[in-house]
This record gives C-alpha cells, structure tokens and sequence, in this order.
C-alpha cells in the first residue's frame, strides 16, 4: 500500500505519518516512510539538497529551488519507494508534488504548467498512482498556534514567511484539492483524536 499524506505547513503530517508507520509495523508489516523535503533523511545528497533549499539564507531562484525539490523527489523515490512497493511492503511519504505546485506555483511565481509538466516527464509513473492520499487542512489560527509552539527551531523558509504566505498557501492547497480530486481532512484536535478520523477516513 502507498500512502501520501500532503497539506500546510503544521497541520500534522509528519505526526500522523508516524503514527501510520508505527500502526503498520505493529502488525508486521515492512514499512518505509519519509518525507520528501528530504530535512530529516539519513542520505547524504537528499539532506545537502534539502539544506540548500531550507537553509537560514535564501537567495536561491525561484525555479532553482523547483528544481531542487524535483532532484529530492525522485531520487527518494527511486531509492526507497519504488522498491518497496515492488516486494508489497507499506510505503508512506509525507508532502508531494502538490507542495511544490503550491509552494513555487502559488506561492512563489513559478509556472504551475511548468511545474505540472516537468514533474510528469521526470517522475516514474507509479509515483502518482497512491492507493491512499489526503490533504490535511487546519483553520489559519490553529496553525499560527501550532507554529507558535514550535518557537524558532525550524529554519524552513515558508514557515519564517507565515504573515505573508500564510492565506495563499491555504487557499492554495483547496484548490489543489479541488482541480485533483484530493480528499482533505481537518486536523483540529489531538493527535490521536485526528489519527482515530484519519483511519477511519482511509479504511484501515
């Protein structure tokens, strides 16, 4: 099974990624999960690529750092997706293509045609056939919150521009939702509170 698991800067991804994971490995199964900004990957090329687009100094183009994100993609996917979802283990990947579409298309200027375009002549085509994928959504107050709490520990670009890029990007990822056909699910409440709905969303 491949599940993707998109949506906004703190509405729960990586929490409920986790949660999936763990859930999964409880009942034997094989499971690899990670997330494509690559922040927290163990391999050496993702994370300098990661870093590249996350660092404090952002002075890289707009269309570099679409391109960034496309290298990390794929070559996650290449190396840990496609495998495992050739031997029938579990395979959850937090974000997608949709953030690059919303973050660089809506929110930076890049062309969404370009973007669209280059990630279908790149990535292999079992990318974009997920058996389960959801955009999670949380009203603008309870993220401000959420990042709040989370102080300055992130140097994530995005998350720094909040004020400015903050209602676009929301208003963005709805209409992702809607152009794609992609289900969406709040995320108010505790983490085990939305992991219960997000089961029950998906059937498992």
């Amino acid at each position: 099974m491949y599940f993707v698991i998109e949506g906004q800067d703190a509405t729960g991804k990586d929490t409920q990624a986790a949660k999936l994971a763990d859930y999964f490995r409880a009942q034997g199964k094989n499971v690899v999960h990670y997330a494509e900004s690559g922040t927290a990957s163990t391999n050496e090329f993702v994370k300098t690529i990661a870093e590249l687009n996350y660092g404090s100094k952002n002075d890289i183009d707009k269309r570099t750092r679409a391109l960034l994100y496309i290298v990390n993609r794929y070559e996650q996917f290449k190396k840990y997706a496609e495998p495992a979802l050739k031997k029938d283990d579990v395979v959850i990947i937090t974000r997608y293509w949709f953030s690059t579409y919303v973050y660089e298309g809506y929110g930076t200027g890049v062309s969404r045609t370009l973007i669209k375009r280059l990630h279908k002549m790149i990535m292999p085509e079992r990318y974009f056939q997920p058996d389960k994928i959801v955009i999670l959504t949380l009203s603008d107050e309870e993220r401000q919150k959420r990042l709040i709490s989370q102080g300055k520990r992130s140097k994530e670009f995005f998350k720094s521009q909040q004020a400015i890029y903050g209602k676009k990007i929301n208003d963005a990822y709805l209409k992702v939702a809607e152009e794609f056909d992609i289900p969406t699910l709040d995320t108010s409440g505790t983490p085990d509170e939305v992991f219960e709905r997000l089961k029950k969303f998906w059937n498992v």
